[in-house]
């Protein structure tokens, strides 16, 4: 008799594991499409505490590790004081900050995949469909260089992108929740 309520019991929790996840999925990824440049906003600012934080604990680690030797100790006084900084300035600065944040993460996108366009290119004689890679290595180097050059809205549009799928995730997920456990 056990069993049968552990096994309910499970299943409870697995379905409201499942509602949880997926609400939280839908309502972030509504809060991007919504209101995208806010959202990026509020994770510039979230990044911007953690740096705080993180640079508050480097500088106890510093200050306080005895086992360490002396330039480890200054360097991470130093990288504490520099995280505490770039964190107050963001704050301080949240719309630049995200700015900033946008622009590098449209960069990286940008280079990833410039970089993997030439990977696909590397691995040609290995594989079987080389027309395939080709097609893939072209448009994969011909958007990073347009995201490159446009860094700002490429990031914005995989932003969105990201919105989108966390929609169509979370809404999976609560439609999974809720049919979870039936037969």
């Amino acid at each position: 008799m056990s069993t049968g309520t552990g096994e309910k019991s499970l299943t409870n929790t697995v379905r409201v594991a499942l509602g949880v996840v997926g609400a939280i999925a839908l309502i972030f990824g509504l809060l991007i499409l919504i209101w995208p440049e806010k959202t990026f906003s509020v994770i510039t600012w979230i990044l911007a505490v953690y740096a705080i934080i993180a640079g508050l604990v480097y500088i106890g680690l510093g200050a306080f590790s005895r086992e360490r030797g002396g330039w480890s100790r200054i360097g991470y006084i130093v990288l504490g004081v520099l995280f505490v900084i770039a964190g107050i300035v963001a704050i301080a600065n949240i719309a630049s900050a995200a700015s900033v944040l946008l622009l590098l993460v449209g960069l990286m996108i940008g280079i990833t995949w410039v970089v993997e366009g030439i990977v696909s290119l590397s691995t040609l004689s290995d594989t079987s469909s080389k027309g395939w890679t080709i097609f893939f290595a072209i448009i994969s180097i011909v958007a990073g260089v347009v995201v490159m050059f446009a860094p700002i809205w490429g990031a914005l549009i995989v932003w969105l992108f990201f919105g989108v799928s966390l929609v169509i995730l979370g809404i999976i997920q609560i439609v999974r929740a809720l049919r979870f456990g039936r037969i």
